[in-house]
This record gives structure tokens, sequence and C-alpha cells, in this order.
């Protein structure tokens, strides 16, 4: 596939030709059930800065990352300690699946993908970089104007990990004070950058800046590393599945040629594509 699939009948046929392709069998099957939220605060969405990419972990060759947390935390509140364990995915039962966008780049490829949503009926959760929510302010509204949350993704896109705590704190406080200035909230989730896991470090900053449990992910198609709409589908199609969380990043061609495709092979599934709030209520 080299290029958007104009054709709606054209996308179905391709989405419903993927559940036949060897490897895909059980996609759409319940697996480990997790649940959780953050504190009770507005949605958040978030993305990252021009030519930013967030290399966040390693995925399998359906697609899946490598974590293995399979339950989600209780409700943290600010100040009370470390978080608990990261939220990978949502409840299997459901119908929903979250698509989260890490969220920076181009605006005119941001327009063009939430042209995409709107076309195929998604609500999805951006985690922003605070910095180029401050060099694109009207990026946030748009986003939420769409019905999208937003949230945090630090303010520089650090490789967190590597981090000592005061510097931590600062990504994760300046995201969210930018956040707070634009939308009115700081958002409900926060994700930590350069890692698809959080440490005792990065869970402490972001409790301490009002967050709960990081909100990590189960599906990563590697969108980041731009291989093209085609490899960008396929391995959604192979990790997706009933209660997922995606990782998936704003700035990238293949991503947004790609994304209608992706929504009509959750729809031939019974899939929906929701919030991650809206996901994560559901437990």
């Amino acid at each position: 596939m080299t290029g958007p699939v104009r054709d709606p009948a054209r996308r179905a046929l391709l989405a419903a030709g993927l559940l036949a392709l060897p490897g895909l069998a059980g996609c759409g099957q319940a697996g480990p059930t997790g649940s959780g939220s953050g504190p009770p605060r507005a949605s958040d969405t978030r993305t990252d800065p021009p030519g930013v990419t967030d290399q966040t972990g390693i995925a399998d060759g359906a697609g899946r990352t490598t974590s293995t947390t399979t339950a989600a935390p209780p409700r943290t509140a600010a100040g009370s300690g470390a978080a608990g364990p990261d939220i990978t995915h949502g409840p299997t039962g459901s119908k929903g699946v979250a698509l989260t966008f890490h969220g920076a780049g181009d605006a005119a490829l941001l327009t063009r993908m939430l042209a995409a949503l709107v076309q195929g009926g998604a609500k999805v959760t951006v985690l922003a970089i605070g910095q180029w929510l401050a060099g694109e302010p009207t990026m946030a509204r748009q986003i939420l104007d769409g019905g999208h949350e937003l949230g945090n993704h630090t303010w520089s896109h650090q490789t967190m990990p590597r981090l000592a705590a005061p510097k931590a704190r600062s990504e994760v406080d300046r995201a969210a004070v930018e956040l707070r200035r634009l939308t009115g909230s700081r958002g409900r989730w926060f994700r930590p950058s350069g890692t698809p896991h959080s440490t005792p470090v990065i869970r402490a900053a972001a409790v301490a800046a009002g967050y709960g449990a990081c909100l990590a992910y189960d599906v990563d198609p590697m969108d980041h590393a731009d291989p093209g709409p085609g490899a960008v589908l396929r391995r959604f199609g192979a990790g997706v599945r009933a209660g997922s969380i995606v990782s998936l990043h704003l700035g990238h061609q293949g991503t947004v040629e790609a994304m209608p495709a992706m929504l009509d092979l959750l729809r031939a599934r019974g899939l929906t594509a929701v919030t991650a709030s809206e996901l994560l209520a559901r437990t």
C-alpha cells in the first residue's frame, strides 16, 4: 500500500481481508484485563514537536509491545507517593480501542489527521509535548474541538529514565502548566517520553504533578519509524484487540494515510476508536 485508499468499499475489503491473513486469528479475542484511570480531571491529549520521534519500545511480530503489565492501578492522589503499575490496556470485554497519539509535528498533517478521524467517527487521546503546544497554541483547541482529549507527554521529550528526579519533575510540571494555560486543565493522562515503561522516579514526578498511573500501551505499529502506510496498517491489524491501547504519532504522513483503513479494520471487528478516558471508564 503506497498511498491512502480513498474508496470506502476498497478500504472495507482491505480491512476484512486482513482478518484472514495468517497470524491474525484471535486478534479480537479477550486477553488479560486491565483497568484504571488517573485522578478525576478533564481529559487531555498531546502531540510531539516537529522532527521528534518517540522510539518507546520494541514491538513483537504482531505489533504488540513486550510489556507484561496486565493490571492497571487504582487512582492515586497527588502527593500520595508513587503511582501503581503503568496502564497498558483496558477491559477486554468492551468494544473500545484507545488510539493514543504522541503529539507534535506539522500543523497541516494534524489537520489532515483530525479530518480523517472525523470522517471515521473516531475519538482519540493526544499526549502532547509542551514545547510543541507552546509553539503551535491553536493545536490544542483544534484537538479538543474535535471531541478528543489532551494529555501530557513531557515538556521537551527527553529520555526520561536518564533524568535525575528534579529534572523529571520539571519535564512533567512544565507541560502541565502549558496545558492548563491553553485549555484550563492539565489533562487527565501522562505518558513519559523516551521509554515504553515508567520508573519509580517517573511515577513519583507524575503523582507530584497531579497525575495517577502513567498511560502506556499494548500495541505499537512503530509508525514513528515511517515504515509506510501498508506496514503501519499490517502491524496495527496484527496486534489490536478489544481493550487495546495503541501508540501512534502525529506528524507522520504514513500514519495519516493508513488511518482510514485502520478505522475500517476496527469496524470490521466490531470495535470503536474511543478516548483513553472512555475506554478506562468501562471497567
